[in-house]
């Protein structure tokens, strides 16, 4: 099996498995608790949050721990609203967004919120003035994902971020794809509330965190309610053995990235050429615009989808984001760049990571095209 699908999930970088490890054995205290092994605790958490914090240009304190980005959106989100409890409050963000934002915008419309979903140009970029035309008096919040988990696009958060601060707007921004694979900068870049996931790092699943800006200080409604815990926003005891794990991950995606940022590069855009060199009528989605390094989103005519995902049995890639995969439905954001459904759905997503070499490269590109070929063949549609 050639793993490709590192936009979906990482795997557990063994030193950050290191560092769990004694959270699971030997130190057990709850970290709210004021004794020895509760102090203990507490510290290997503060310690992770200052590693986190590190990684994105942030302070210790700005960082809440989470469950994992779509509860970081979530309390983002709803808590940016709900604490503002404007009436008639408006939303700007994008058609493209990941679910966890999505859906939480279209709840909070059954909530009486209007929310404005932007359409991307035919790259996937969501532009600077077509959010600042989207704005209206009433508008409490714009969320935009940082870099788009499907095609790979970066959008110009860090233009728009002061735009919006001149404007007393939150800013939202998911950055998923982009921590730990692009330079974060929050005490250069004036984003409110950002949201990160361990998974997406090398470190556990099932913890996350959001940045919360304190000067100025973005104030949130909390959506656990409990003990009060992680300044009030987010009560629950804390897991300290995923906490401990996503600072290892970000510390070492930190030191990491300078090198492995351009060698990735070189080995999607060799992937890229091997395909398009050996296929005509192939599309590759995003790539006249910025992107992050990892992801190379392909579409391919005169191919079924499912056919084609069926016969790479031996490549671990995907047709679009994870959280949409249960759907079987083409994917709705090459749909939003204009692909139609038979397009959207001949689409694979390639992304790549620490553990992968150019002779998986090499080995994937050709299975994709034997296979593209064969189906081809096929298809008593497909003329040549």
């Amino acid at each position: 099996m050639i793993y490709l699908d590192y936009a979906a999930t990482t795997p557990l970088d063994p030193r950050a498995l290191e560092a769990m490890l004694p959270w699971l054995r030997d130190h057990y205290g709850n970290p709210a608790s004021d004794h020895a092994l509760g102090r203990e605790a507490r510290a290997a958490v503060e310690q992770a949050r200052a590693q986190v914090a590190a990684l994105i240009g942030a302070r210790a304190d700005e960082i809440v721990w989470t469950s994992g980005a779509t509860e970081s959106n979530n309390l983002a989100i709803k808590g940016a609203l709900e604490f503002r409890a404007t009436r008639n409050a408006h939303i700007v963000t994008s058609r493209i967004e990941h679910k966890a934002v999505l859906d939480t915008c279209r709840h909070l419309e059954t909530q009486g919120v209007r929310v404005t979903y932007l359409r991307p140009d035919a790259e996937g970029r969501i532009g600077v003035e077509q959010v600042l035309q989207a704005l209206t008096p009433e508008t409490v919040l714009v969320s935009l994902m940082w870099v788009n988990n499907e095609i790979g696009v970066v959008n110009p958060v860090e233009t728009l971020a002061p735009l919006l601060r001149e404007r007393g707007i939150l800013f939202h921004v998911d950055a998923v794809q982009a921590a730990g694979k692009l330079a974060i900068d929050l005490e250069r870049t004036p984003i409110d509330l950002l949201s990160v996931s361990a998974h997406k790092l090398y470190g556990p699943k099932g913890v996350g965190a959001l940045f919360v800006r304190k000067r100025p200080r973005a104030r949130l409604a909390p959506q656990l309610h409990g003990g009060g815990h992680e300044q009030g926003m987010r009560s629950g005891t804390l897991a300290t053995h995923q906490v401990v794990g996503m600072g290892a991950a970000a510390e070492l995606a930190g030191a990491a990235m300078a090198e492995e940022a351009p060698r990735v590069v070189t080995l999607r855009d060799r992937l890229w050429q091997r395909l398009s060199k050996a296929l005509p009528a192939i599309h590759g989605n995003g790539l006249a615009a910025e992107r992050a390094p990892h992801i190379l989103n392909v579409s391919f005519e005169g191919v079924e989808g499912e056919s084609l995902r069926a016969l790479l049995g031996d490549l671990a890639i995907s047709s679009g984001a994870a959280c949409s995969s249960a759907t079987r439905e083409p994917s709705f954001v090459l749909r939003a760049l204009g692909r139609d459904d038979e397009l959207a759905g001949a689409s694979l997503r390639f992304s790549l990571g620490r553990g992968t070499t150019a002779e998986e490269i090499e080995q994937a590109a050709a299975q994709v095209i034997q296979v593209v070929h064969r189906l081809r063949e096929w298809s008593p549609g497909w003329r040549t």
